[in-house]
This record gives structure tokens, sequence and C-alpha cells, in this order.
């Protein structure tokens, strides 16, 4: 693990967190992906000016695919100026990889669009305007990227906190894990996008690698303590490169920020993660 900072004028206040990780399920090829978690775009923390200048270093990265991990706009209380969802996936669609640029959504982009949570059930506005920027969002979907020996499976997870608690009705996602990975029609290693860490006790040891976001790396972090971690296990998977069993694990700490404007010791990042 490193820790550097962006290229470009991005630098300023954005960092790198490298990750190079060998999962014991992975054959294919040396692979670079860069992970963009948790926007929250708005200000003042993340004014589209800063989205622009995240995409532009991520490209500086040559990654081979970049992974958008949900939570596009931010819907804090302390927003001084709002940033259109529109204008949010118009900056990411200038993100380029050889093997493009996926997109999941996160439990955020299901609460900033009511008549998708009344129903319950997408599309949802946040994924329109991304697939409109020429991203491809996967929402329990599964596609087969590269050739031969070097082949390998993406799967993207819909949200686990899609809906939430209301009287009566306990918090839910949209997430359907079994119904995702019956998609995987050989035995090509897999990777899963998946907003929440929480899914990861029930991955199999069939996907290779589990990215995530969220947790925003605690976003307040108190020397190793976070006191606030929206996920059900604690701080057991709220940052960093997890390993349990044969199952590895990346939780980025993301951009943006929710309830509160505001980070400690847990800058904004790109996370990078070269698997081998």
């Amino acid at each position: 693990m490193t820790l550097a900072r962006a290229p470009g004028p991005a630098g300023r206040w954005l960092r790198l967190r490298h990750w190079t990780v060998a999962p014991a399920g992975w054959n294919a090829r040396r692979l670079r992906i860069v992970m963009i978690a948790d926007i929250h775009a708005g200000g003042p923390q993340m004014p589209l000016a800063r989205v622009r200048q995240a995409v532009e270093a991520a490209n500086a990265l040559a990654p081979d695919l970049v992974a958008v991990m949900g939570d596009y706009r931010a819907d804090h209380p302390f927003q001084i100026r709002t940033v259109a969802a529109e204008a949010v996936a118009e900056a990411l669609g200038h993100l380029r990889a050889p093997l493009g640029a996926w997109a999941i959504l996160g439990n955020h982009d299901w609460h900033d669009d009511r008549a998708a949570t009344a129903r319950r059930a997408g599309p949802v506005r946040a994924g329109h305007h991304l697939a409109a920027a020429g991203l491809t969002v996967l929402e329990n979907e599964a596609v087969r990227l590269g050739a031969g020996s070097d082949a390998f499976w993406l799967a993207g997870l819909g949200s686990q906190r899609a809906f939430r608690r209301r009287r009566g009705r306990p918090l839910a996602g949209t997430h359907d894990l079994a119904g995702t990975l019956s998609r995987l029609a050989d035995d090509a290693p897999a990777i899963l996008l998946a907003h929440e860490p929480d899914i990861f006790p029930e991955v199999p040891d069939r996907v290779a690698l589990t990215l995530a976001g969220h947790t925003h790396g605690g976003q307040i972090n108190l020397w190793g303590w976070t006191p606030v971690v929206p996920s059900r296990f604690g701080s057991r998977y709220v940052y960093g490169h997890i390993r349990e069993g044969r199952r590895d694990l990346v939780v980025s700490g993301g951009l943006g920020c929710s309830g509160l404007p505001l980070r400690f010791n847990r800058p904004p990042e790109l996370t990078v993660v070269d698997l081998s």
C-alpha cells in the first residue's frame, strides 16, 4: 500500500491510494483498476471542478479499467451549491480506459430519485444520465471482458441500502448476489463491484476480488478509530485491502462527504488496484 499526491491540479486536494493485490482466484492478465467512489458532488467540499480534476487524474494513471462506485450527488444539509446529476455524468463521461468505464449505483442515488424509491424499482435517474454520458451501468449484471487466457468477468451488484427504513419496512436493497453470479457463464475469474462492503461475507471463492465504497474510510479517522461507519459490521470493512480466507476485498475511501462536509485523517482519494 502506498499513498501519493494525484497528478496535475488535483494534487492539491486529492491523494492516490495504491494497493497491489494477488487474489488466489486470479489467473488472468495483469490489470490496473482505478476506483472512483462516493463522489457526493456539491459545494463546498466537492464542486464540479474537482470532479473534473479527479477524472483527469484517473486518466493520467493509465488504467485498464475504471470502476465508478456510486453515490454521485451530495445530499447532506450543509451544501452551499448543488451540482446537477447531468453535469456529474458528463464529467465522468470523459473517463478513458481500454476496457471501459463501468458504474454501479449507490444508496444515495436511489434516495436522490423519489419516483424510483416510491415504486421500489428502477430505472434510477443517476443511471440514466451515466448511460447517456457513455458509461455502462451494471445493476445485478455481469459482462465478460478480454479474450483467451486474459478473459475475466466484471459483475456489478445493486445497492444493499437502496431503501431507507420506514415504519413497518426494514432497510432493504436491490442487490441480487446469486442472480448476478449466475450470469458467469464460464470459469474465467470474476471481479465484483458492490457499493456497500457488507455483502463480502456472502461472496463465494468464485469471485477473485470484490471492490466497494460507501464507508468513506470512516470519513472521520481518529488515528485508527472510526466512530461512524455505515455498516452492520462496524469497522470490519471500513477501509483498504481485507483478506478473509481465499477472498479479497478493497474498500475505497472515496472522494466526497455525507452527513457533514468534513473529512479528518481520511483525505479524498482515487484508489488504484493493481492485480497480479
